[in-house]
């Protein structure tokens, strides 16, 4: 099972930006569709943004389109999320998730379940 390590988060002013990192271990990090999800107290993990395996394709939730952008180095087994624009309702802990066995070069999912490795998380806090 892939190992993921997120790293980036912090503390932000309202229309700051961040860079949040996420590191794989593996060998097999060409085949992985990646993805970031949020979750803020009280509430359910939300979808963020997802890419396939190539970066051919991507997929950004209404309320970051714009805003975010997701991107992956596969020569690093890294994919990163660069929020711009922050706002305080973007405060959560961001996960990032893989999905291994993937060889469709435009394949992504929205859906927590679809995905079989999670990371530990990393906290954003955008004050107003």
């Amino acid at each position: 099972q892939v190992q993921l390590v997120e790293s980036g988060g912090g503390l932000v002013q309202a229309g700051g930006s961040l860079r949040l990192s996420c590191a794989a271990s593996g060998r097999t990090f060409n085949n992985y569709a990646m993805g970031w999800f949020r979750q803020a107290p009280g509430k359910e993990r939300e979808f963020v943004a997802a890419i396939s395996r190539t970066g051919r394709s991507t997929s950004y939730a209404d309320s970051v389109k714009g805003r975010f952008t997701i991107s992956r180095d596969n020569a690093r087994s890294t994919v990163f999320l660069l929020m711009n624009s922050l706002k305080p309702e973007d405060t959560a802990i961001y996960y990032c998730a893989s999905r291994s066995g993937v060889y469709s070069s435009s394949y992504y999912s929205t859906v927590p379940r679809d995905y079989d490795s999670w990371g530990q998380g990393t906290q954003v806090t955008v004050s107003s």
